[in-house]
């Protein structure tokens, strides 16, 4: 965690993708209880997933982070901020061209949503190697794992999983009236 005087002398932009990680997860459980989707739920238990099994293979590679920030006690290989928003930056666009829309979203959504969401990503991963978090290697290495995940998900989703969440939303709003 950084100090309260470097947080200080940071700019603002820079500050804010320090703490994006908050941002991200008040942003997802709003479209969660907003849509009340299970694809939502779906695309959000893969975020999750990623993250935590980065969390894992950092346990395996003990990588070190950068030399000059040895603020945070854990490694550096993969970074799990740059796999989590390449998860996000990857599903976000696929589910917009290949998926139907949800009930609860304009249209436009599904143009907008990825135009936001993807340089939105490309900067919190690239503030990882700014904010010396990481270094070039190990957030490529997490935006690599991030992608291929998000294909991966995406494609068990589109490929029959989805057929699993009509019946669950179905359940769903059946218990909501």
């Amino acid at each position: 965690m950084s100090s309260a005087s470097e947080f200080r002398e940071r700019p603002w932009w820079l500050a804010f993708l320090d703490r994006t990680n908050f941002t991200v997860a008040a942003l997802t459980a709003s479209a969660i209880l907003f849509t009340r989707s299970a694809g939502v739920v779906y695309f959000s238990t893969g975020a999750l997933a990623c993250s935590v099994s980065v969390q894992i293979l950092k346990r395996g590679i003990q990588q070190p982070r950068p030399a000059l920030r040895q603020t945070k006690k854990t490694y550096g290989m993969p970074s799990t901020h740059s796999s989590s928003v390449a998860y996000y930056a990857t599903f976000v666009p696929l589910a917009c061209i290949y998926l139907p829309m949800h009930s609860s979203l304009p249209p436009i959504a599904r143009v907008l949503v990825p135009v936001i969401v993807v340089p939105w990503a490309a900067l919190i991963a690239l503030s990882r190697v700014w904010l010396g978090h990481h270094t070039w290697p190990q957030v490529a290495v997490g935006c690599a794992y991030g992608i291929i995940f998000a294909g991966v998900w995406f494609l068990l989703w589109a490929r029959g999983l989805s057929e699993y969440g009509v019946v669950a939303e179905g359940l769903f709003q059946s218990f909501m009236r």
